[in-house]
């Protein structure tokens, strides 16, 4: 578990699993030889033979008068496409108890797309039917993203908007916002369009401190390096390159810690400019 301190906001990472070299798939271009010649991934994103250091995890974003848990991780019990993902048996509820925040206690839950491993736990298995994980939450989807998957259906990977997703909408539990929604004081929406249509990262902003939770506008630090870089699942290539670049260029030497959604430990740290691209700075 890691945790960061943003003015008076604690933002707390609750891992579901994490892996190596299992990045092919969702980055085809990032192979061991090409990423060996990004030296600085290692140790913490990348081993010794340029294998990628990859996680999937929730993180908690607590205010101290709201309990935001932002992307649900794959779920257990879901019938996937991706034979690691599928029918999983974690421990993620007891997990996010034991960091202080039981199922009851999370009053938002915030998607920032709603692909597979960002939907999972808004439900889970109670005696054959999938209902909401979180009863006391809303549960706060893109407008655009659940206009576009609810046309759509599935992503690929199984029935996730019939299991992850619809039940939630037809509990009344879920609120469709704007991309630039402003859920409280210190916490806001931030349009991040490419991967999906209507993907958003998520701003935190408290004492003068300042934080941006990615989603999957950048997967993995690699793609700092390699701009051109793109993700096997983005909606919009073209779109997506120019969200990855134009949002590094906003955050590049500037003093917002970024947390990303799939950024293995330490997961947190700052953009720096390196030559024509980018380079992530960790302190760990």
């Amino acid at each position: 578990m890691n945790q960061w301190q943003i003015g008076k906001v604690k933002v707390t990472r609750i891992v579901e699993l994490e892996s190596v070299g299992g990045s092919k798939f969702i980055l085809p271009d990032a192979t061991p030889e090409a990423c060996r010649e990004i030296d600085w991934l290692a140790p913490h994103f990348m081993d010794d033979q340029g294998r990628l250091r990859m996680s999937v995890h929730a993180l908690v974003v607590d205010t101290g008068s709201r309990r935001i848990l932002v992307d649900t991780c794959i779920g257990n019990d879901k019938e996937r496409s991706v034979p690691a993902w599928s029918h999983l048996q974690t421990r993620f509820l007891e997990d996010l108890e034991a960091a202080g925040y039981p199922v009851g206690s999370i009053d938002t839950v915030l998607c920032t797309h709603l692909h597979v491993d960002h939907v999972g736990w808004n439900t889970r298995l109670v005696d054959g039917q999938w209902v909401p994980t979180f009863p006391h939450a809303r549960y706060l989807f893109s407008e655009r993203e659940w206009a576009h998957w609810n046309e759509a259906g599935d992503d690929g990977y199984g029935p996730v908007i019939d299991d992850s997703v619809r039940p939630v909408v037809d509990a009344g539990l879920a609120v469709l916002v704007g991309d630039e929604a402003v859920l409280c004081d210190e916490v806001r929406l931030q349009p991040t369009p490419g991967h999906t249509p209507g993907h958003v990262s998520v701003v935190i902003e408290s004492e003068g401190e300042r934080a941006l939770i990615t989603g999957d506008f950048v997967h993995h630090p690699c793609q700092m390096a390699r701009l051109d870089w793109g993700s096997s699942a983005d909606w919009n290539p073209t779109a997506a390159r120019k969200t990855r670049e134009d949002t590094l260029a906003e955050l590049a030497d500037a003093p917002v810690l970024v947390i990303g959604t799939h950024f293995a430990t330490p997961t947190a740290g700052l953009v720096r400019r390196d030559g024509g691209a980018y380079r992530f700075e960790v302190d760990a």
